[in-house]
C-alpha cells in the first residue's frame, strides 16, 4: 500500500510518517518535490504515484498572517483538500484530513459537537471550513479530524516558545480566557493509525466516514498551560529563569492580534471515542510525554 502524506515535514506530518509506516510505503514529498499550492502539480503527482490512501497534514497555519495572505491560505487550506478529494473520489480511496477548532464561533461555554453550527472568526478558520466542505461535497471516502492547539517536540509551537521565553525571562503575561485542549501531534498520528486500521479491516468501512473531534480530555487555558509547561520542565531538570507563579494571566483584549481568536475551543470527544472504541488521554499526561521527548533531543 502506498500512502501519500502531505505536509510530511510539519509537526503532524512527521509523526504520521513514523506511525503509519507499518501500513506500507509512505510517500512524503517535500516542497521542492511538490508545490502544494499548485493544483496542476498536485494532479500530476497523484497520477504519477497513484497512492492507495491520502493523509493530508499540510495546511497554512499562520493564523495572523493569513489575514494578509488570504489567497495562499485559501490555496492550501481549501484548494489543496479539494484537489485531493477529487482524486480520492475518482479512484475510490480514503482521504484523511485535519481541520481545526477555529471553524467554530468560539462563543458560549459548552463543548462543540461535530453537528454544532460553524462560524469562523478569522481567514484561517474560514479557509479551514472551506476545506472541510469541499471534501464533504466531493463524494470521497473521508475522515476529517478537527483538532486544537497542536504542539510537539518539533516545529514551532506554544510549548517550545514558552520554554525559550522561560529561559530568558522571569515574568510573563499569558492569555487566560481562551479555553481548549492542547493536542500533541503524536496523539493525532496515533489516533489516525487506529482509525485507518479499523477502516481497512471493516466489512462496512463507510460506517466510519465523517467528521470527528480529536483532542485530549480536559480543558485548560493558555495561562494554565504555560504554568504546567514550566512546572513539568523544572521537574525534569530544565534550566529556567521563570517560576510558574510568575506567569500572570491577562484577558484576550489586552493581547490584540490581527486575527480574532475563539474564546471557547472546547470540543466534545464522545463521537470519536464511541465510534472507534477508544479513550482519549488527559492533556497533562500528554504534556509530560511530549516535554520529555523534547528535552531528550536537546540535552
Amino acid at each position: 500500500m502506498n500512502i501519500l502524506v502531505t505536509g510530511g515535514t510539519g509537526q503532524v506530518g512527521f509523526e504520521l510518517q513514523r506511525t503509519l509506516s507499518p501500513f506500507g510505503t509512505i510517500l512524503a514529498p517535500n516542497r521542492q518535490e511538490l508545490d502544494l499550492a499548485d493544483s496542476q502539480a498536485i494532479q500530476r503527482y497523484l497520477e504519477e504515484h497513484q497512492p492507495d490512501c491520502i493523509v493530508n497534514a499540510a495546511a497554512y497555519t499562520a493564523v495572523d498572517r493569513a489575514e494578509s495572505e488570504p489567497v495562499l491560505a485559501q490555496a492550501l487550506n481549501a484548494g489543496l483538500p479539494a484537489s485531493l478529494a477529487q482524486y480520492a473520489a475518482a479512484n475510490n480511496i480514503w482521504l484523511v484530513h485535519y481541520s481545526s477548532d477555529y471553524v467554530y464561533p468560539g462563543t458560549g461555554t459548552s463543548p462543540w459537537t461535530e453537528e454544532s453550527e460553524t462560524g469562523p472568526l478569522s481567514t484561517y478558520g474560514q479557509t479551514k471550513l472551506a476545506g472541510d466542505q469541499a471534501i464533504q461535497a466531493s463524494g470521497a471516502k473521508h475522515l476529517i479530524f478537527r483538532t486544537s492547539w497542536v504542539y510537539s517536540a518539533r516545529g514551532n509551537n506554544f510549548m517550545k516558545i514558552m520554554l525559550r521565553l522561560g529561559s530568558e525571562k522571569e515574568r510573563l503575561s499569558i492569555v487566560n480566557d481562551q479555553l481548549g485542549s492542547p493536542t500533541p501531534a503524536r496523539l493525532i498520528a496515533q489516533v489516525t493509525a487506529l482509525a485507518l486500521y479499523r477502516v481497512f479491516h471493516a466489512d462496512q468501512p463507510q460506517q466510519y466516514q465523517g467528521i470527528y473531534h480529536l483532542a485530549p480530555r480536559g480543558t485548560t487555558h493558555w495561562h494554565e498551560f504555560a504554568q504546567a509547561i514550566f512546572q513539568a520542565a523544572a521537574g525534569q531538570g530544565a534550566e529556567l529563569k521563570i517560576r510558574p507563579e510568575n506567569v500572570h494571566g491577562i484577558p484576550t483584549r489586552q493581547y490584540p492580534t490581527p486575527a480574532a481568536r475563539p474564546l471557547n475551543s472546547r470540543m466534545c470527544l464522545a463521537k470519536l471515542e464511541q465510534t472507534f472504541n477508544l479513550q482519549l488521554p488527559e492533556w497533562r499526561g500528554q504534556l509530560q510525554h511530549t516535554l520529555t521527548e523534547y528535552l531528550q533531543t536537546t540535552q
